[in-house]
Parts: structure tokens; C-alpha cells; sequence
């Protein structure tokens, strides 16, 4: 059921070698499930924090180890492991690569500056459903596509599980750290431990978030042995409880204890699966983290090394249970109470060790579903710093989320001193990440594997009832805890839906303001004003047309440069755009007046190339549409133009020229234009050098040019033209705009656009922080937006 291909890679699981393959998974050890591995520690005290009444029939716990026993095997192994895992888009995983699977197969995607040539992407590989659902799928994905109720549901769903993601970024390194340092309690009396947990708790998670920045390529080497480690302890103590205790507790992995369990405990065993369903929190980090990873690596990890460690680990701490009911403060304890005491402080040390493990990953996670979120215009932009010199891949910081997560997880911390409220609050935002999951999961069976509606509609059914079934306990609990995750996930809702809506409207007022070509060609060549050497690059977020931006400045200075490029930087909805498509280059107007459009593409996974390395591929990429435009040829090499043939072309509804998909120019590769630099000489002419091999290099700036026939008068010196600009010296010109809400518009639509759009706009990075280019060579003109 691997429907998208993977770029470069078709096949990984084919082609890994399995020494590759079980280093990935040995990696995804300290990656993957660190949250997943440190639930033991939290779990049982949990669930029997509902003042559930033991008895010597053990009847209690045994229910409590058949619950997670069973929820275990459904839900990580089953759902995930066996069916999620192979929804992957191009490789990528989590909430968002499952609305951007169904934008692509159904058109329902919400950014505004689409184009139909996105769709001849490598990664975008829209199938056409076929099979026996063909009826089903097609109207289905037909009343999609025609309801935008029905889109904007699908895309508030999609937010709704990546605000709780966010949220459990918030109250996973609280309740893991919490419950790591509540070993404290054995060593101390109840008076005491309570004024020493909460202070130690505070400052590991402090220094947890101030290690941030360095990223995790300078530590990670330590997290797969860590977690390594925790797994082969707890599992080592569990098989040590069972015999030395209780060998009979394998009993309990019958279902017919749930049946028993619920049967005697009524409301309070029903309350208490909000703390039994902490036994999956981390699952979905196994499908969000699937982009660093294989699925083969994954699934082997957690099937045969972290499933079973944790099923021995969940009945060692049941045998224990199940022969000390008279120690009734021990419950409250949980994981600890059950470890010999010879090795108990080890093991303390160990707990503390792989709960910060586990929160790293869920930080990292929740960096990474900001930067998608962002990308797909759904979040103010913010900084990104990438911590990793070699992989960048993944490995970002982001320090205004960093530090929002660090205060409000200190809050929490604070705020309920107790594992109790902060499990309440875990529980309820784990298991609405997994109903959104098994929604999106079930969309995505019908449109893009073509599956049968009945399968899909089963699917929902079975994991969803189970879902339900612990949505409804940790629901319950709105009071005790589980309003934090509400709270959060309403704040970032807003906040997300004030900057998407504001930034459609931004778009549209951009598109009904946009100035006519005619207006253009009537100005002539030199556009009326002076022509200054130098490229002018105008930041746009239109695709077609001519912002209103321009018009401001022919219009009221004197002067432009001889070159202008409108840039549009552009988010698609697939993980990654390879460097041999990243450009859509046109002309606009005749040749003479020397406009061109260029459309930078980038994934939602993405990395922004740097300052210098954009402009010097820009150029390159124009040069190369410049010298293929009349000819229509296709170099041969990687990294080159890809084709100019129609189904690749776009057409500008303001009858601008075509616009040809051309790739990023390596400086290595033959076949293309590259450019050399070199230091200034002696000689006053620029040459442009045609040949097959690079010339004895001469001291200046140059395109050297792949071995062609014989050029063209008017392309040579186009080129020529091209490159004493670049030399002259590159402005980057954005719009800063002030969006206003018109006259006579509601009061709701004017506090969002003049309050809050507003704010969090003049709180966000701009499109030239995005691109790093340097402050000295940034020109802002303002402009104000009625929307």
C-alpha cells in the first residue's frame, strides 16, 4: 500500500541494507520512544488514583495490566505499526503529512497561491482512483472538493491535532520528569519530599529547555544508549517481579479482567482508564518521526525490542501490587515501590536520565510541527535556527516556541505539585491526537489508497470506539487537569486561525490590486524613470501579475533598476521539492524591458538555502532560462532545466510569457550555467565565455556556459546584461503592510484583522528574515491593505 513514492528511494525497505536497517532502529531507540519507554513510571499510580478499593482477589490489578496489556497491542502495535506507518508522504509522517496526502488527492488544500504546475512535482504523484471504490472515492473527493465547509472542517481538524501535539510538548516533560524525581519519596517522609520534588523538578526542565539551542547532534549519541539502558532495566526488574512474586499474573492478559474490572469498579475503573491510556503517550511520535527513519526500522525497534520490554516491565509492577495491598501509600508511589531496594537509587538515576530523554523528543517534535504549520501559512512565522552544521534535516530551534513551552510547563508544574492533574491533562491531549489520526487515516484509505468505504468505515469503528472509550474518561476529568490541553489547544486554534484568515485576505486584496500588463507596456521600456545598474528583487506572494508594490515605486521615484525580478518564496503541500524543480522562471513583458518572474518552491520539510547561495542559484536559474527560452532545449545534467514542455508551463492570467520549470545549478555539474567568482582583475570587460570545460580562470565575475551551438546576438548580450548586474550589486524590495479591515465590515472581522492579525503580524518574521538576506541590502515600502 506504499502509494507515494519516496524520492531517490522508491523502495528504501528493498534497498537498506540490514546493517542500515538496525542501525536506524537502534538510533530510533532515543529518538522515537523515549516518551513511550519512561510511561511505566507514571502509569499504575495513575490509573489507581481514583481511590479504587483492592481485595485480595487481585481482581483490580489484574484488569488494570489486562487494559494495558490489550490497549498496547491495539493501538501502538496494530493501528500504528501495522497500518499508519504506511501512510507516509514521500517519506514524512504525522497529523500534517495526512492533510497534505489528502490536499494533494483531493484539492482541498488552502493556500491561496497554487498553481497547476505544482502537480507535475516529483513528490505530488496525484493518483487517479481506479479500483473497485472508484464510485465512492470519486464522489467523495468530488463533494470535497465543491464544499468549502467541508475543507475548512478537514483543515480545523488537522489544527485541532496539531494544537494538542503542541499541548503534550507542554505536559509530557512535566509529567515525566515529575514522575522520574518522585522516586525522592522512598528516602524522605510526606512532609518533606513535597518541598524537594516540585524545586527539582523545575530546574532539570530549566536546564532541559536552555540545552535546546545546542540541538541534539551534540548529545544524541547518548540517547539510544540511554533508553537502551532504562528498557533493559525496567524489563530485567519485571521479569524478576513476576517469578520472585507472583507467576500468575500472566493470567491477566485474558480479556475477560477488563470485563471483571469494570464490572466491579464501575465509574471509578471507568475514570481510571484516563490514566491507563498513558501507556501509549509517545505512539504518535513512532509516525511523526518517520521522516529520520525507515519504516522497517521503526517497526522493528518498537516490535521486538520496546513492545515486549514494557509488557514485562506493566506485570512485574502488577506481581509486585498484587502481594503488598497493605502498603497503601506505596500505590501512590507507583514505578519505585516495586524496584528491589539495592538498585533503587540506580534506577532513579537511570528514570531522570531517559525522562529527559523522552521530553527532548517531544520538544524537537513540536519545533517541527511548528515549522510545518508555518509553511502551510497556518502560523506566524518564526524564527528557525537549524542546531546541525551537516543534517539539518529535523534538527531546528526555534527560540520563541522554546521558550513559551518552558514557561507554561513550569506553570504546570507549579501549579498542581501532583502526577494526578498533569496525567489528567496528558491523557485527554494523547488520545485527541489519536481520534484525529484515525479520522484523517480513514480519508485517507478511501482517496489515496483507493480502498473499499466499508474498510475505512471499520477502521474508524474499531480504534475509534477504543478512542472514544478513553476520550470519554479523560473528558470527565475536565476539572481535575484535562482543561490545560482545552485551554491550549483553544489559544493556538485562535492564534492559527486569526493568521490564516488574515493572510488569505492579504493574498486577495494582493490579487484584486494587482496592476495590468497593458499599464506596463504603455510605459515603455524604460518603464519611464531611469534605469540604475543593479537586480531589483521585489518580493511578491502573487504567482501571476504585477503587484501593486511596483507601481508605488515607478510611479514616485525617479530611478529602478535595470534588471527587476518579482521573487515569489512559496510553500507546496509536499515534504520536499528537489533542487531540480525548486525554480519556476518567466518573463514579463518584452524581452528589452528586462522583467522577470521567478516562483521559489519549497516544502513544508524544507530548508531555506542561505543569503548568498539563493542569489548566486536565482541568477543562474534565470541565466538559464534566458539562454534555453528561444531554443526550448533540455540540458542533460541533475541539476539543469527540466523541460519546457506544456504540461510543465503555466500561463499568467495578465498574458505573461510562460514560465519554464528550471533547476538549481550545481557548481559541479555539466550541462548548465553556473556561476564563477573570482576576485576582481584588471581588465574592464565582462566576458561571457561559451565552452565545454570551465576556462583558466580570470579575475572577475562570470557565467561560464555549457558548450551550445551558436548563441544568439540578443541572448549574449541579455546574459551580458544579466551579469553586470548581479555585479553591480542585488536589493531585496518587500511590502510592509498595514491591513486594515474596510469600512462597513463586522465587528468580529474587524478585531480580528485590526487586533489580532495586526499584532501577531507585527510580531512575526518577515519574508526577508526568511531568506536571511542582509539588513544593508533590505528596502521596505509601506503600503496599507483595506481587506
Amino acid at each position: 500500500m506504499d502509494i507515494e513514492a519516496k524520492p531517490r528511494n522508491s523502495d528504501p525497505i528493498k534497498k537498506e541494507s540490514w546493517r542500515t536497517v538496525m542501525t536506524l532502529a537502534y538510533q530510533s531507540l532515543g529518538v522515537v520512544y523515549g516518551d513511550l519507554s519512561t510511561s511505566p513510571l507514571y502509569v499504575y499510580k495513575s490509573a489507581f488514583a481514583e481511590d479504587i478499593q483492592h481485595s485480595e482477589s487481585n481482581e483490580e490489578i489484574f484488569g488494570v495490566l489486562s487494559f494495558v496489556f490489550w490497549t498496547l497491542t491495539l493501538i501502538p502495535l496494530m493501528k500504528y505499526v501495522f497500518i499508519v506507518l504506511r501512510a507516509d508522504d514521500n517519506g514524512e509522517g504525522g497529523t500534517f503529512a495526512l492533510y497534505t496526502l489528502l490536499c494533494r488527492h483531493a484539492r482541498v488544500s488552502t493556500l491561496p497561491n497554487g498553481q497547476l504546475a505544482d502537480e507535475e512535482l516529483y513528490e505530488y504523484k496525484k493518483d487517479e482512483i481506479t479500483s473497485g471504490s472508484r464510485d465512492i472515492g470519486l464522489s467523495l473527493k468530488s463533494t470535497l472538493e465543491k464544499h468549502k465547509i467541508l475543507q475548512k472542517a478537514l483543515l480545523v481538524l488537522a489544527l485541532l491535532g496539531t494544537c494538542m501535539v503542541i499541548g503534550d510538548g507542554v505536559l509530557t516533560p512535566a509529567i515525566s520528569v515529575f514522575s522520574a524525581v518522585s522516586g525522592l519519596e522512598l528516602s524522605m517522609s510526606k512532609e518533606h519530599h513535597q518541598y524537594v520534588e516540585v524545586p527539582i523538578t523545575c530546574i532539570i526542565l530549566v536546564l532541559l529547555f536552555c540545552l535546546q539551542h545546542y540541538g541534539t547532534h551534540r548529545v544524541g549519541f547518548l540517547f539510544a544508549p540511554i533508553v537502551v539502558t532504562w528498557l533493559l532495566c525496567i524489563s530485567t526488574i519485571g521479569v524478576y517481579n513476576i517469578f520472585h512474586w507472583n507467576p500468575q499474573v500472566f493470567q491477566a492478559l485474558s480479556p475477560y479482567y477488563m470485563y471483571k474490572f469494570l464490572k466491579k469498579t464501575k465509574k471509578g475503573g471507568w475514570m481510571s482508564l484516563g490514566g491507563i491510556l498513558l501507556c501509549i503517550t509517545g505512539s504518535e511520535a513512532m509516525y511523526a518521526d518517520l521522516g529520520h527513519f525507515s519504516q522497517l526500522s521503526i517497526k522493528m525497534a518498537f516490535t521486538f525490542v520496546v513492545y515486549p520490554s514494557l509488557i514485562l516491565a506493566y506485570m512485574g509492577q502488577a506481581a509486585y501490587l498484587s502481594k503488598h495491598h497493605i502498603l497503601e501509600t506505596d500505590y501512590r508511589i507507583g514505578f519505585y515501590v516495586s524496584v528491589p531496594e539495592k538498585i533503587r537509587w540506580p534506577v532513579l538515576g537511570i528514570a531522570i536520565l531517559a525522562a529527559v530523554v523522552g521530553s527532548q523528543a517531544i520538544i524537537t517534535g513540536t519545533f517541527s510541527i511548528i515549522k510545518q504549520c508555518s509553511a502551510l501559512g497556518c502560523f506566524p512565522r518564526v524564527k528557525i535556527i537549524h542546531t546541525s552544521p551537516t543534517n539539518k534535516h529535523g534538527q531546528i530551534y526555534i527560540p520563541e516556541i522554546n521558550w513559551t513551552l518552558m514557561l507554561l510547563c513550569l506553570a504546570v508544574t507549579i501549579g498542581f505539585r501532583d502526577t494526578k492533574h498533569i496525567s489528567n491533562a496528558a491523557g485527554l491531549a494523547v488520545i485527541t491526537v489519536m481520534l484525529v489520526t484515525t479520522c484523517l487515516m480513514s480519508l485517507v484509505m478511501v482517496l489515496c489508497w483507493r480502498k473499499s468505504i466499508f474498510l475505512a468505515l471499520a477502521f474508524m469503528f474499531f480504534f475509534g470506539s477504543i478512542e472514544i472509550l478513553y476520550f470519554s474518561a479523560s473528558l470527565i476529568k475536565f476539572r481535575e487537569g484535562a482543561w490545560v490541553p482545552v485551554a491550549l489547544s483553544i489559544i493556538f486554534l485562535v492564534i492559527m486561525f486569526v493568521w490564516h484568515y488574515g493572510t488569505i485576505k492579504k493574498y486577495e486584496f494582493d490579487v484584486q490590486n494587482k496592476v495590468s500588463i497593458n499599464w506596463l507596456l504603455s510605459l515603455g521600456p524604460t518603464l519611464g524613470i531611469m534605469r540604475v545598474r543593479g537586480i531589483g528583487l521585489i518580493h511578491t506572494e502573487l504567482v501571476s501579475g504585477i503587484p501593486a508594490i511596483f507601481s508605488h515605486f515607478v510611479t514616485n521615484l525617479p530611478a529602478f533598476h535595470q534588471v527587476v525580478v518579482f521573487l515569489c518564496v512559496k510553500s507546496v503541500p509536499v515534504p520536499h521539492v528537489r533542487p531540480e524543480e525548486r525554480f519556476l522562471v518567466g518573463r514579463i513583458g518584452p524581452k528589452e524591458y528586462r522583467l522577470y518572474r521567478c516562483i521559489a518552491r519549497y516544502g513544508y520539510r524544507d530548508v531555506d538555502m542561505d543569503d548568498v547561495g539563493f542569489e548566486n542559484d536565482l541568477i543562474c536559474c534565470i541565466a538559464e532560462f534566458v539562454r534555453t527560452e528561444r531554443s526550448g532545449q533540455t540540458s542533460a545534467g541533475n541539476n539543469s532545466v527540466t523541460g519546457t514542455s506544456d504540461n510543465l508551463l503555466s500561463e499568467d492570467s495578465d498574458n505573461d510569457r510562460k514560465m519554464a520549470v528550471v533547476g538549481v545549478a550545481s557548481a559541479n555539474s555539466e550541462g548548465s550555467i553556473r556561476m564563477c567568482e573570482e576576485e576582481t582583475g584588471f581588465s574592464p570587460e565582462i566576458a561571457v565565455v561559451v565552452a565545454a570545460p570551465p576556462p583558466v580562470p580570470r579575475k572577475r565575475v562570470r557565467f561560464v556556459l555549457p558548450a551550445s551551438p551558436q548563441m544568439d546576438t540578443g541572448v549574449r548580450e541579455e546574459l551580458r546584461e544579466l551579469m553586470e548586474a548581479r555585479e553591480a550589486g542585488l536589493a531585496f524590495i518587500r511590502g510592509h503592510c498595514y491591513v486594515k479591515a474596510k469600512r462597513g465590515s463586522s465587528l468580529m472581522k474587524r478585531f480580528v484583522i485590526n487586533f489580532g492579525y495586526d499584532f501577531l503580524r507585527r510580531n512575526s518574521r518577515g519574508p526577508g528574515n526568511a531568506l536571511s538576506f542582509p539588513q544593508a541590502s533590505t528596502l521596505e515600502v509601506g503600503m496599507v491593505y483595506q481587506v
